[in-house]
């Protein structure tokens, strides 16, 4: 390549960018348009003629952009896919461009370091001691993966790491899991019939209750307490179980305790709001996702470590090819030893330049901001007559519903799905749609910058009319 090419076609992608991010909110957030239409776009063999970076970024302007599901413009509020901040996109340009591979130290020495203080940085916020590690990982799957095998490395005394899980183990979390969990105890040969999925309150926490006799079940069958899970934020409502009550359980059993606060942990961003998390520094370990609520870009997820030796117990395999022959082997920090990705991306550098560049505290505010966004969407909710809403928001998320006594629960479910599914025909929103104890609702999250308080009720005019429409139709079919 020629790198006057590389700079020019560099600047104009980065102008290109500017422009986009700044215009968004003008663009459809959602195109609607056919798997088919869009496999036919890029249905071309292996290309074998060069073409210029200026036409390939052309292409991608005519091809890739428009049918992009536009997570910055300011009426997206659905899966926690925030809109990522400028410094954490240039942060994310820069580490592909150095290319630094973080398994092992000799091929990421400053990197390395970087990734190491950011760690760091995220276990203070927890309110970890010096003693605690962690890793940086794809996202929420993978760290509640890892937290999970050291939960059963840890439980029982590194037996499974070696002969494997022989049965008589389960895992314990709420009904208002997100899949990572299910997917993780699968991953570690536990088997998903092992998981015990337990009722929420009514506030959707984890009843105590529940899990007391679930555990004595379980124990009168020989089956014995492997790990409890306490979720810090639901995806559906931002729901944060009764942590220190959980953390008391847990050590009474003699089992790992972890807390899955993928999208929760970003509250703790917040002077205002992060004493919702009371109780979060007792877990074994705990996932944060930055790419979520600290509005860093793809990928970034975090699984946290109280004691950073439960790493190296569970991961620490030495291969000859990577031994380290300097005198300084004990001060290099090889990730490989100690997690488990071998080839490691450059993740904490978008993370470094959000908080170099922002600071904390703006951030958050912008954590703040979301929050008192869901909670203006709950009061123009509970001040309607024909919605309501799930529970009061502790987070971003918000589950709210129409209400009509004349039409049945399944006509009701088929009305959300219709409006949601008009409204993101329309482009000016994205939301989603989920259940709760079998009742349908809208699930919107502000998990964005962008996001104001008239978008909020620019929505909420949109429901009002919408359902009430929809509804009127429905009657008269009925």
């Amino acid at each position: 390549m020629q790198y006057e090419e590389f700079r020019q076609a560099g600047h104009n992608l980065i102008d290109y960018i500017a422009d986009y991010l700044q215009q968004v909110e003008n663009k459809p957030l959602f195109n609607d348009v056919e798997p088919s239409v869009l496999n036919d776009l890029f249905n071309e063999a292996i290309p074998d003629v060069p073409q210029s970076l200026d036409g390939i970024q052309k292409m991608l302007e005519e091809k890739l952009i428009p049918y992009c599901t536009h997570v910055n413009h300011p009426g997206y509020m659905g899966l926690i896919t925030p809109s990522p901040n400028a410094a954490g996109i240039l942060g994310d340009l820069l580490a592909s461009a150095l290319n630094q591979n973080l398994g092992a130290y000799t091929i990421s020495p400053s990197a390395t370091a970087m990734e190491l203080r950011v760690i760091h940085w995220l276990n203070d916020l927890i309110g970890y001691d010096e003693k605690a590690g962690g890793n940086l990982t794809s996202g929420g799957m993978m760290a509640n993966f890892i937290g999970l095998k050291l939960a059963r490395d840890f439980t029982t005394k590194n037996k499974a790491q070696h002969d494997g899980i022989n049965g008589g183990w389960a895992v314990y979390v709420s009904e208002e899991r997100h899949v990572s969990i299910d997917k993780a105890v699968d991953a570690i040969g536990l088997g998903r019939n092992n998981l015990r999925a337990l009722s929420t309150d009514e506030k959707f926490q984890l009843r105590i209750d529940a899990l007391e006799e679930a555990l004595q079940k379980d124990k009168a069958a020989g089956i014995k307490p492997l790990c409890i899970v306490g979720l810090a934020g639901t995806t559906n409502l931002g729901a944060v179980d009764d942590l220190e009550n959980l953390h008391h359980i847990a050590v009474r059993e003699g089992c790992w305790f972890h807390v899955d606060a993928a999208y929760g942990g970003g509250m703790l961003l917040s002077d205002k709001n992060k004493n919702i998390l009371k109780g979060l520094h007792l877990a074994d370990s705990v996932t944060i996702d930055p790419h979520k609520w600290f509005y860093a870009p793809l990928d970034c997820g975090a699984v946290l470590v109280k004691d950073h030796d439960q790493l190296t117990r569970s991961f620490g395999i030495q291969h000859a090819y990577l031994t380290d022959q300097s005198k300084k082997n004990n001060e290099r920090y090889q990730f490989y030893v100690h997690g488990f990705e071998q080839s490691k991306r450059f993740r904490s550098l978008k993370v470094w330049m959000s908080f170099q560049h922002y600071g904390k505290t703006q951030i958050g505010k912008w954590v703040d901001d979301n929050v008192a966004q869901a909670m203006y969407l709950h009061t123009l909710v509970i001040n309607d007559n024909d919605f309501e809403s799930a529970t009061q928001p502790k987070m971003s998320a918000i589950c709210i519903r129409y209400k009509n006594e004349l039409l049945s629960n399944e006509t009701l479910t088929q009305l959300h799905r219709d409006v949601a599914a008009r409204i993101e025909k329309e482009g000016n929103f994205w939301f989603a749609t989920t259940e709760l104890k079998g009742i349908t609702w809208f699930r919107i999250n502000p998990v964005n910058i962008h996001t104001t308080m008239q978008t909020m009720d620019a929505l909420f005019k949109t429901l009002q009319q919408y359902c009430k429409e929809a509804a009127e139709k429905m009657k008269m079919v009925k």
